[in-house]
């Protein structure tokens, strides 16, 4: 049997910096005139790098050493090719490259397992899957690759080394790399031991690296408005339409504790009359819960002034609308002009209904729960914060009781 021709190559990206801007060292293999390149875990100053010979020059210990890898992984490309060769599997420049990375021929790859993962949940989009979950799948899946990129200088990784280390690197990358909060790098590692779970249950994986790995949410608490301040939005008129808009449609949430995606999705058969009154009755996206809502006299007038609206006419949503990236960067805006110094975005009118709205004029927690569509009520008690007016009015309650008694 004729043997193939092999060839190893080494040269440099020069358009590619990495961030100590020095230019990655790329290996190329060609077999029977087929290539493969990747990337090494190296990189060069142009200067240094001899086009002609593939290869650092000079005599300085820097050039020592990267010269002293070359060989060491030229070596190892050759000794893949013996290996393949007699072992009678496919030679070919991918199956080399495969080698190199350690990823055996048909063995799957994470980022191939998390891509499959990703195609499904879009196609579930709707049924299974609310169209945000799948955003953030993709966004992990994005972190993931990166991630590789940045720690291992490769595209992509066997399943088995994924492992314990992986993930801590991974979490760590996270926060340092990606300046992530505690908890949105924890939610990122769910996201991602879904899809070794998901391995695992294939047998795709030996061993779980998520084993002796637990979970923590640190509480958050996150800023609503206070009765003054919420009169100050209310009083406030926007210079521009879009801030107008978007004030319009947050205020609307803090007076009837709808999530973004609830009001984004609000249309005229939610809202029915009982009694009389209108009322908001729909399931919430995100738990499927119904969520019962009378609509207060600001609601109402928000609805009416949006009745004319010409989106709002043509798709029979209550409210035009924007995108939750734009609705929270306009927020930011608005609180500057209404002088709020607090990180206001869509969430935080959930918790004004919550807690400004409805538990300090003294709602029942239970009503309080029932309204925002939660399936207990200690889902509604991370919303429920007691302010001090509440606490002020409790007490009145046993203001001098005490006062004859002596304290000795």
């Amino acid at each position: 049997m004729k043997r193939a021709t092999f060839t190893v190559l080494f040269f440099i990206l020069r358009t590619k910096k990495l961030k100590d801007g020095t230019s990655p060292i790329c290996a190329r293999v060609t077999v029977n005139g087929s290539r493969a390149e990747f990337r090494l875990q190296k990189g060069i100053q142009d200067r240094l790098w001899d086009h002609k010979q593939g290869c650092a020059k000079g005599k300085t210990k820097e050039a020592h050493e990267i010269n002293e890898f070359l060989n060491m992984v030229q070596a190892k490309l050759y000794n893949y090719r013996s290996d393949l060769y007699a072992s009678g599997k496919p030679l070919t420049a991918e199956s080399i490259k495969k080698a190199y990375f350690g990823i055996e021929e048909n063995e799957r790859t994470i980022l191939q397992v998390f891509k499959e993962h990703n195609e499904r949940c879009k196609s579930l989009v709707g049924i299974d899957f609310a169209q945000g979950t799948y955003e953030r799948y993709v966004t992990c899946y994005k972190h993931v690759e990166n991630f590789i990129s940045f720690m291992y200088h490769k595209k992509d990784m066997a399943l088995h080394n994924v492992t314990p280390s992986f993930v801590k690197d991974f979490d760590f990358y996270l926060k340092t790399q990606r300046a992530c909060s505690h908890n949105t790098a924890t939610k990122y590692l769910k996201n991602f031991k879904k899809i070794t779970r998901i391995a695992l249950s294939n047998g795709w994986m030996k061993e779980d690296p998520f084993k002796n790995i637990k979970f923590h949410l640190e509480p958050v608490d996150m800023d609503f408005l206070d009765p003054q301040e919420l009169n100050r939005l209310i009083q406030k008129k926007m210079p521009m339409e879009r801030l107008q808009q978007v004030k319009d449609v947050y205020l609307f949430c803090c007076f009837t504790g709808l999530a973004f995606i609830d009001v984004k999705n609000l249309t005229y058969s939610d809202i029915i009359d009982k009694n009389g009154m209108p009322w908001i009755k729909k399931k919430r996206q995100k738990t499927k819960n119904w969520c019962n809502v009378p609509l207060l006299a600001p609601a109402r007038k928000l609805i009416e002034k949006y009745k004319t609206n010409t989106y709002c006419i043509k798709t029979q949503r209550v409210f035009p609308v924007l995108s939750n990236q734009k609705m929270n960067a306009y927020l930011k805006e608005i609180a500057t002009l209404c002088r709020i110094d607090k990180n206001l975005s869509t969430h935080t009118a959930r918790h004004t209904f919550a807690t400004t709205v409805t538990l300090s004029n003294q709602i029942s927690i239970e009503v309080v729960s029932k309204m925002l569509g939660h399936s207990s009520i200690n889902m509604t008690k991370k919303y429920a914060r007691v302010v001090d007016d509440l606490i002020n009015k409790d007490m009145k309650k046993i203001y001098g009781k005490f006062d004859d008694i002596r304290v000795s």
